[in-house]
């Protein structure tokens, strides 16, 4: 089940202290508004001119009691927002410290690098995380600035290149949470999707222990023509796939490619149809990307493929 909310729909602890933020101050801000126009409306009616009045109304040059009333009562809901604020920034920030990260995540034009330190996994535009489980994430950019945001789980933050920053990603329920880059960045700005899957914690390590396999590289058949052709092709430069000699970060780790439900950061769905027309023309379906258009013919898209599918069958 994707999950779409966001304000209204909090699904971590962080998120639901920033909407309770959110609903005090409109709360706060509907009785300012109410005590306004209930007051206006008072002067309107009580003070209106009447038939036979003359002259100038009287002027009143001072009221110390109310100078002091509207004075202390601005005050007090500042204060009181304050602390409000205080309470959530203390909920949603991790705190300072030398604990290690558990997840790294780094924006490039246009995807999302995944890293999991402790195991070695690297993944991309996909999260996979334990459901109920406090992770803390190292944010980086390794060009421009991006900003990840996935609504129901928390707050937006920059990715800043040289500046690491710092969050808590936590799903309260398993489930699929969808974000996006929220910092403009360039061309496919509107194609850099991120997909948080929230899993029971059985699951994720199955996943977890999924990823670390290393695939047989096939030797026969379609699937083996299309490995040769990755390993002797442009592909290696800038993708890895464990297990043979491509060991490239410039683009996406292929691995385990065909694990995952999205192709480009989310432009298209993972199927063998969809990845046979990326392969044939990236650029259609993300103007602007940095894969270039291979000018495969039809019998290398197939074969290439299959190869790419068929690390996952083994």
């Amino acid at each position: 089940m994707e999950n779409l909310g966001g304000l209204f729909n909090p699904s971590s602890p962080e998120m639901e202290a920033m909407a309770g933020l959110t609903y005090y101050t409109i709360a706060l801000c509907l009785v300012i508004l109410g005590i306004i126009v209930i007051a206006v409306a008072y002067i309107i009616i009580r003070y209106r001119k009447k038939p036979g009045d003359d002259g100038e109304p009287y002027q009143n040059f001072g009221n110390i009691k109310l100078e002091i009333v509207w004075t202390v009562i601005p005050i007090a809901m500042v204060a009181v927002l304050f602390l409000l604020t205080c309470s959530t920034m203390k909920e949603v920030d991790p705190p300072a410290g030398d604990r290690d990260p558990d997840l790294v995540i780094i924006g490039h034009q246009w995807w999302w690098e995944i890293r999991y330190p402790s195991s070695g996994v690297s993944t991309s535009n996909e999260i996979h995380i334990p459901a109920g489980e406090k992770m803390l994430v190292r944010l980086e950019s390794i060009d421009v600035i991006h900003d990840f945001w996935v609504p129901e789980l928390g707050r937006k933050i920059d990715l800043v290149p040289g500046h690491p920053n710092y969050i808590w990603l936590v799903a309260g329920k398993p489930g699929v949470y969808l974000g996006a880059c929220a910092e403009f960045c360039g061309d496919q700005h509107a194609n850099m999707r991120i997909r948080v899957v929230a899993e029971p914690e059985a699951e994720f390590k199955k996943w977890l222990d999924g990823q670390l396999a290393i695939p047989r590289t096939p030797t026969g058949g379609i699937a083996g023509e299309g490995a040769n052709l990755f390993q002797t092709m442009a592909c290696m430069n800038c993708h890895t796939i464990r297990g043979t000699a491509a060991a490239a970060r410039v683009g996406p780790d292929l691995t385990h490619l065909a694990d995952r439900d999205t192709i480009g950061a989310g432009v298209l769905t993972n199927t063998p149809e969809n990845l046979a027309k990326w392969l044939a023309n990236p650029q259609r379906y993300k103007q602007g990307a940095f894969m270039p258009n291979m000018k495969l013919s039809d019998s290398e898209v197939k074969s290439i493929v299959a190869y790419l599918e068929a690390l996952d069958e083994q």
